[in-house]
């Protein structure tokens, strides 16, 4: 069966802390919309909360298992180390401004690759970056928040990568359609031929990550449909890695492996998408099962903490 190349990311998955405080950071001070709440199916005392652009698709889906009382993780090889937002060129000013005023704590803008970026960090300590572009991508921003639409983002970027060896890395992203581009002191960039959410950045380091809250769970491609997804379980299987059986995720099917670093990727479709179980106007705004939990709703509600603070009560 022939494999097609990886477009691009699907989504970021990471483990936070307070769940209130997360909702707030990224719909109050990065613009982005809640599109789902839905539970961890795999521990259903957590949420599961996505964020992204109006409909939240691939391309701008960040989400996060929110562990109240969960152990700080160490961002370390193994792991995502950054997840990278792409917005217009000539908008970093207005974000510095905007992190400032929320007290986020950042970095000087800087420059990568020939991108002008600014690396700003979440109350949980994870690790994010505005790339400022002028490259075209079919991803819309969210405008429902204060944010300028011309200043908004417009999904994601990339992600950073931190490896101890590149090379497996590498030689698995070109396997899977990526291009390696450049190189830069310690960091590869490497770009798949898609038209949004293109870019994975290798960072060698010899730091090893730690899993716990302020660390990325895992990184998510997307690919089209069920039958392109069987066909790379099937090639990445040859290859020698562990590949889950399909895993139905109420908005997208996944499979799951660890690459050679210890990274977790997971392949996930592109459908059906957030607007199978609500309308587009009222994403993001109550709890979701999946049908197979829908019985235990009221065991499931009693366990999970509130999310109707308003943002002023919740503690940055």
């Amino acid at each position: 069966m022939t494999t097609v190349p990886v477009d691009g990311l699907h989504h970021v998955t990471s483990a936070a802390g307070d769940p209130e405080r997360n909702v707030h950071f990224f719909t109050e001070v990065l613009g982005l919309r809640l599109v789902k709440q839905t539970v961890n199916f795999d521990d259903v005392t957590t949420y599961h909360l996505y964020y992204g652009n109006e409909t939240g698709e691939p391309g701008t889906a960040l989400t996060f298992f929110p562990f109240e009382s969960g152990r700080p993780g160490q961002v370390g090889a193994g792991q995502v180390e950054t997840t990278a937002f792409h917005v217009p060129a000539d908008s970093l000013d207005y974000w510095a401004e905007r992190l400032d005023a929320h007290d986020v704590d950042r970095d000087p803008v800087g420059e990568r690759f020939d991108d002008e970026i600014l690396a700003f960090r979440d109350p949980d300590g994870l690790r994010y970056e505005l790339v400022a572009t002028t490259a075209e991508t079919p991803i819309e921003p969210w405008t429902g928040s204060d944010v300028p639409a011309g200043h908004a983002i417009h999904g994601f970027h990339g992600v950073t990568l931190a490896v101890s060896n590149p090379t497996p890395t590498r030689d698995l992203l070109e396997f899977m359609g990526y291009e390696t581009t450049a190189t830069e002191g310690e960091f590869t960039r490497l770009v798949a031929g898609g038209d949004a959410a293109t870019v994975v950045d290798l960072h060698t380091i010899d730091r090893q990550g730690r899993p716990g809250v302020g660390t990325v769970h895992h990184v998510a491609f997307r690919v089209p449909d069920d039958e392109t997804q069987s066909a790379w379980r099937e090639a990445l299987a040859e290859r020698g890695f562990r590949v889950t059986p399909q895993k139905d995720r109420q908005y997208f099917r996944s499979i799951y492996f660890r690459e050679e670093n210890g990274v977790l990727f997971e392949f996930a479709t592109e459908g059906p998408g957030f607007t199978t179980d609500e309308s587009v106007d009222e994403l993001g705004e109550s709890l979701q099962l999946p049908p197979w939990l829908e019985e235990d709703r009221e065991r499931i509600e009693a366990a999970l903490p509130d999310l109707t603070a308003p943002a002023a009560e919740v503690s940055r």
